[in-house]
């Protein structure tokens, strides 16, 4: 498995610009469609929820990339 390391500034990042800004999915409408399709898993757990608050310590998995906020 893959894992790529996102830091952020600030206190959070939205999973669905998460996925962009990892580059796990190309546009936004992608990353909308795998998290709506129960696709994405954060902490273990499906996530349909596009809007997830990723906060420091959270991860994000999809396919066989696991992504970790910092």
């Amino acid at each position: 498995m893959k894992v790529e390391k996102i830091k952020i500034d600030s206190e959070f990042i939205r999973l669905q610009d998460l996925l962009k800004l990892s580059g796990v999915c190309a546009t936004g409408g992608m990353a909308k469609v795998v998290i709506q399709n129960g696709e994405v898993l954060v902490n273990d757990e499906v996530c349909s929820m596009r809007g997830k608050k990723m906060r420091p310590g959270d991860r994000a998995r999809f396919e066989d990339i696991e992504i970790v906020v910092e």
